[in-house]
């Protein structure tokens, strides 16, 4: 289990990510965008190569940030880590990516044009976000159980 980060990680990332994503909310509620991450970008493949456009660099770092975070929370080793947390961490991560390309699957059908791109806007972070929450839960439903038992 190389793959895996230390304990201790899981606590920075999820300091890192969880305000990310509220910020991140707070943002696209609002369109917020400072002016002092405006910078202008050219395009070399577009259909004016060297083109350039203003963008706001926000949206990028926010990304950035709530990837990097939710890999850190995602994939941090737990206290105890035994077999049966490495199977509920697989079985939590191809539950993850079936419900993240069923949900996928429903827009393609249902949304268009702007609704579609911002749902795939969402896309990207679904996936992980589905896992951390599913292992989590399975995790805190196995402490409980071993409560209980004792």
């Amino acid at each position: 289990m190389n793959y895996l980060f230390p304990h201790q990680y899981k606590k920075i990332g999820l300091m890192v990510l969880l305000p990310s994503i509220l910020f991140g909310i707070g943002v696209i509620i609002t369109d917020f965008s400072p002016e002092f991450l405006d910078i202008k970008i050219k395009f070399v493949l577009s259909e004016t190569p060297f083109s350039s456009l203003n963008n706001n660099l926000l949206n990028e770092i926010l990304g950035v940030l709530i990837i990097l975070s939710g890999l850190v929370v995602a994939f941090s080793r737990e206290k105890i880590e035994d077999e049966f947390i490495e199977k509920i961490r697989l079985e939590s991560l191809v539950w993850s990516v079936y419900v993240n390309y069923i949900l996928l699957l429903l827009a393609l059908v249902i949304l268009y044009d702007f609704d579609f791109l911002f749902f795939m806007m969402f896309n990207m972070f679904t996936l992980l976000i589905f896992f951390i929450v599913r292992f989590n839960w399975q995790i805190s439903k196995l402490k409980k159980t071993s409560f209980d038992e004792k």
